[in-house]
């Protein structure tokens, strides 16, 4: 099993995120440090929290984490032109010597969609014609595509990506039938969202992997799920400041409209539903708890671990406390840390 670290790329109103940026690099080089082997970051616009925008902060990022894969979970593809998104991962993928993982979303605020002038209506194929650009761009081919949306016409990018064929495509998308086909027909992998229960996992689970057998894709699939971290020795003060943190945070993204109306985001409809959703699929607890629940998750089946440590004004010292419980305590019990040349899309 690999992990990697989702740190937290949106503040409290009010922050300078200029302010940020160091403790950023000091999360990134700890989370190299405990055998994390990849960081992630968040993207949204015109938010009601300060936010860096993920690819720069990735490459500015870079060199602080060395050899580990850079994500983004997620990028909201239909917000912009798949010509762009290719070239600009394409840089990245250069400036990080070929450690980039493009994680793509569908993306769901409204106020996001009416300000770029896109409709709600259009995303998913929007979404799935870039895919298909942007795939077709990084072979260094000769590109030939006409869509409903998008169109290029013999043209072919000036930077190949140095990973062959480019990037991993994962997939970010709800915990459902629909949202399970989409990723196995367009992406690399899944990323499963965090409030997943690990009895509803392995239902979606199901649906991925048997898409991904009806469409012939029988190779290793790479199974990936994020978890919310909170460690401490006292398991009921570690899901003391889980709750509050992530609840702060929860408060803040309940002011737009959810992503869908399932009951997957029940956790966003008031703190008896959030405290459940901890409790069934959040790690805040004691170090040997964290451990038996991920050894769960690894019988599942998952091969990645996203994890995140930090929201809203949760303190840096509190977030390092437990990376460091995790480098001590939890990492050991799995197998070695860090990327390999054949593990492309580690997390």
């Amino acid at each position: 099993m690999q992990f990697g670290l989702a740190i937290m790329n949106d503040f409290p109103p009010g922050t300078v995120a200029a302010e940020r940026v160091p403790l950023l690099r000091e999360q990134v080089r700890a989370a190299r440090e405990a055998g994390i082997g990849s960081i992630w970051v968040l993207q949204h616009y015109l938010g009601n929290m300060p936010t860096l925008q993920p690819v720069p902060l990735l490459a500015a990022l870079a060199q602080d984490a060395g050899g580990m894969f850079l994500g983004t979970n997620m990028f909201i593809l239909p917000l912009r032109h798949p010509v762009g998104v290719a070239e600009e991962f394409v840089t990245l993928d250069h400036l990080s010597g070929g450690r980039v993982i493009a994680g793509f979303g569908l993306g769901y605020r409204e106020n996001e969609f009416a300000s770029f002038g896109v409709g709600l209506g259009e995303r998913v194929e929007r979404f799935e014609e870039s895919i298909q650009v942007i795939r077709a761009l990084w072979t260094g081919e000769t590109v030939g595509f006409a869509g409903q949306h998008f169109a290029v016409t013999g043209q072919r990018i000036s930077l190949p990506p140095v990973q062959p064929g480019g990037p991993r495509i994962w997939i970010g998308a709800g915990a459902h039938r629909t949202g399970a086909h989409r990723a196995a027909r367009l992406g690399d992998a899944w990323i499963v969202p965090p409030h997943v229960s690990p009895d509803r996992l392995q239902v979606v689970l199901g649906y991925y992997l048997a898409e991904r057998e009806r469409l012939g894709r029988r190779g290793p699939a790479d199974l990936v799920v994020r978890r919310e971290l909170v460690l401490d020795e006292d398991p009921e003060r570690a899901r003391e400041v889980g709750l509050a943190a992530r609840g702060a945070l929860t408060a803040k993204y309940a002011e737009f409209n959810p992503p869908d109306a399932t009951a997957s985001y029940r956790h966003l409809r008031g703190a008896a539903s959030a405290a459940e959703v901890a409790d069934e699929s959040y790690l805040f607890t004691d170090p040997d708890t964290c451990v038996a629940a991920l050894k769960q998750l690894q019988s599942q089946g998952i091969t990645h671990v996203i994890l995140r440590a930090q929201w809203f004004d949760l303190p840096q010292e509190r977030m390092l406390q437990t990376l460091q419980l995790f480098r001590d305590r939890v990492r050991p019990a799995f197998a070695a840390a860090g990327p390999t040349a054949n593990q492309a899309g580690s997390a």
